[in-house]
C-alpha cells in the first residue's frame, strides 16, 4: 500500500497513577528522522521509543511529543535526618548550658528546625512506566500510519490519472501522428525534387543529406517504446506499494528525459503541443511523488 509522508496520530495509556500521552506528527523528508520532546525523566527510554517509530516509518520527519499527567494521589515519603537532629540537640544543650536557660528541649522543638524532617516524592521508575508509554506510542503510530495510508491512496489515484493523460498524449496521439509527419515531409521533399528537376539543378547529395537529417530527428519510436515501459513500471510500482518514493522519483526523471527528447525531435505543431501538455502532467506527478514514503 502506498503511504504519504504526512500524518498525525495520538495515543494514551495509564500506569502507576500517571497518564502518558504520545502525539506523533510526520512531514516530508528524504530520510527517516525522529525528533522527540519529552520530560527529562524519560530520557533513558528515548532510544527505545525512537526505534519503535523507525520500525514502522520508512521515510519522513516524525515529531513526537510525550507528556505525563498524574491521575491519582502520589504519597510522598517522609525523610528524617537523625544526624542533623542529634547535632541540633547537642548545640541547643550547649547553648542552654552556656546561657543558663532553664527548661527542656522537646521533640516539637527539634522537628520544627530546618531539614530535620522533609518530604520526598517517590522515586520514578521509568522502566515500569515503559510498557504504558510503548502502548500509547503504538496507538499513536496506528493513527499516524492510517492517515498516511489514506493520503497515500489519494496520491496514487491522482498519479494514475496524470499517467493516463500522458499515455493518451504521447503513447496514443503522438505515436499516431509521428508517421504522418514523416510522410508529409517526404511529400514536401518530393515536391522540391520535382522543382529541382524542372530547373535542372538537382543536387543528389543535398537531397540525401536532408532525408538523413530529418529521418534522424523525426524518428521517436525508441523514445515512445521506453516511455511506454516507464509508464507501465510506474503503474506496477504503485500497485505493489511499500516504501517506493525514491524509486518513483527516479522513474519520473527517466520519463521526463524521454518526453524532452520527443519534444526536441518534434518538427510538428501537434506533437509540440502534446509534449508541452505531457510535461505539465508529469510535473504534477513529480509534485505528488515528493509526498510518498
Amino acid at each position: 500500500m502506498i503511504k504519504s509522508m504526512t500524518g498525525f496520530g495520538r495515543g494514551e495509556a495509564c500506569a502507576e497513577g500517571r497518564r502518558f500521552t504520545v502525539e506523533l506528527k510526520s512531514v516530508n523528508n528524504r530520510y527517516c528522522e525522529v525528533i522527540l520532546r519529552q520530560p527529562r525523566s524519560l530520557s533513558q527510554v528515548e532510544d527505545k521509543i525512537k526505534r519503535q517509530i523507525q520500525d514502522r516509518v520508512a521515510r519522513g520527519r516524525v515529531d513526537g511529543y510525550i507528556s505525563i499527567e498524574e491521575t491519582g494521589e502520589v504519597t510522598p515519603a517522609v525523610k528524617v535526618d537523625k544526624a542533623l537532629a542529634v547535632a541540633y540537640h547537642k548545640s541547643m544543650e550547649e547553648l542552654k548550658e552556656s546561657l543558663s536557660i532553664p527548661g527542656d528541649i522537646s521533640l516539637k522543638d527539634l522537628i520544627s528546625l530546618p531539614n530535620v524532617i522533609s518530604l520526598e516524592q517517590p522515586e520514578e521508575n521509568v522502566e515500569q512506566w515503559f510498557p504504558a508509554i510503548e502502548q500509547a506510542c503504538t496507538e499513536a503510530l496506528t493513527g499516524l500510519i492510517n492517515m498516511r495510508q489514506n493520503e497515500g491512496a489519494r496520491l496514487k489515484a491522482d498519479i494514475l490519472q496524470h499517467a493516463a493523460q500522458i499515455k493518451e498524449l504521447i503513447l496514443e496521439q503522438v505515436a499516431e501522428r509521428a508517421p504522418l509527419v514523416v510522410q508529409e515531409h517526404r511529400a514536401k521533399l518530393t515536391q522540391k525534387l520535382a522543382e529541382w528537376l524542372e530547373e535542372g539543378a538537382l543536387d543528389e547529395n543535398r537531397l540525401a543529406a536532408e532525408v538523413a537529417i530529418f529521418t534522424d530527428r523525426a524518428d521517436i519510436s525508441e523514445e515512445i517504446v521506453r516511455l511506454n515501459s516507464h509508464v507501465k513500471q510506474l503503474e506496477q510500482i504503485l500497485s505493489e506499494g511499500g516504501a517506493v518514493g525514491r524509486k518513483l522519483d527516479f522513474l519520473v526523471q527517466e520519463m521526463n528525459r524521454e518526453i524532452n527528447t520527443i519534444g526536441s525531435k518534434a518538427n510538428d505543431l501537434m506533437i509540440t503541443n502534446a509534449v508541452v501538455n505531457a510535461k505539465s502532467e508529469l510535473e504534477k506527478i513529480r509534485e505528488q511523488v515528493q509526498n510518498i514514503e
